[in-house]
This record gives structure tokens, C-alpha cells and sequence, in this order.
């Protein structure tokens, strides 16, 4: 039996760290993704990430992928193939008939998957290679927010004389 937690203490004692007790929140719900297709997050290096799926059977045409406000969101859509099995050939009078499968364990069905990306995550790149989709994430930190050495010197920079 799963029962919910209840965040409200955080909210009263973490000024600020609103977003973060929503994503906990968010992410213990029993409303969970399907896990079609699999995937791996891999950590490449300190500030580098990959996150790589099969989807035996899409090609990159059927898959579109979009980064908006901390989400990646990844789609494949696989067009019928019922006319392409259907048509009939250039000086060929016979049709060809759909694919009668024995056993059909690779799945082609459409999925969405949605990835929710840390603060200054973003998106570098993606490829496809021997049925696997890659995609490359990096965390840029701005300088405003990286620590900074600072000098002593010997007086105060502001003009006060003391």
C-alpha cells in the first residue's frame, strides 16, 4: 500500500525551495511513464550527460525531440506502413501483401517521453547509431553564479577613509 507524503513542512521552513519539494512531490505520484522505449542516463563527465534509447525500427525522420522551460521532451511517431506494403511496383502488375508476422517482438508503436532537466542543463546535440538514440546534455554554469576568487589588497576599493 503506497501512501502520499505530505510536503507542506517544507514549504514552511524553505523559503525558496518551492520548486524543489514540487518536483519531489511530482516525482512520488503513482502516475508513472510508461517504459517503452528503455533508455540509459549516462554521466560522460563532471558537467556532461547522455541519455541513449533504442528505438529499433524509427528512423530519424519518426522522431523529433524539443527542449522547452527545463524539459526534453522526446516523440517517435511511426507512419502506418500499410500503404508502402500495399503499392505495387513500377511494371509489376502484382501487389504485395501486408507482413503476416509470426512473432512480433520489436515494437514500432509511437511513444512520448519526457525528461524534466536540472537548472542550466542544455541540450548539445543528437545522433543515431545501430538503432540507439543519443543525446548529449551539458550544464552550463553562468558566470555570474560560479565562485570567484577575491584579492586582498590592502585598502578599501570603496573610497571610505577610515
Amino acid at each position: 500500500m503506497r501512501t502520499t507524503t505530505d510536503f507542506s513542512p517544507l514549504y514552511r521552513s524553505f523559503i525558496g525551495f518551492d520548486h524543489l519539494a514540487g518536483l519531489i512531490d511530482k516525482a512520488s505520484r503513482a502516475d508513472k511513464q510508461s517504459s517503452y522505449p528503455p533508455y540509459n542516463v549516462e554521466l560522460l563527465a563532471e558537467d556532461q550527460y547522455r541519455i541513449t534509447m533504442a528505438v529499433a525500427g524509427f528512423s530519424e525522420e519518426d522522431i523529433d525531440i524539443e527542449s522547452k522551460d527545463n524539459h526534453l521532451i522526446i516523440i517517435g511517431t511511426k507512419a502506418n506502413n500499410s500503404n508502402e506494403n500495399n503499392q505495387s511496383t513500377e511494371g509489376d502488375s502484382t501487389i504485395k501483401a501486408p507482413r503476416k508476422f509470426l512473432h512480433q517482438g520489436i515494437a514500432e508503436r509511437n511513444f512520448e517521453r519526457k525528461f524534466q532537466l536540472g537548472e542550466h542543463v542544455k541540450v548539445i546535440g543528437a545522433f543515431m547509431k545501430n538503432g540507439l538514440l543519443h543525446i548529449d546534455l551539458e550544464r552550463e554554469i553562468p558566470e555570474a553564479l560560479k565562485p570567484r576568487k577575491v584579492a586582498i589588497n590592502g585598502k578599501s576599493l570603496l573610497g571610505q577613509t577610515s
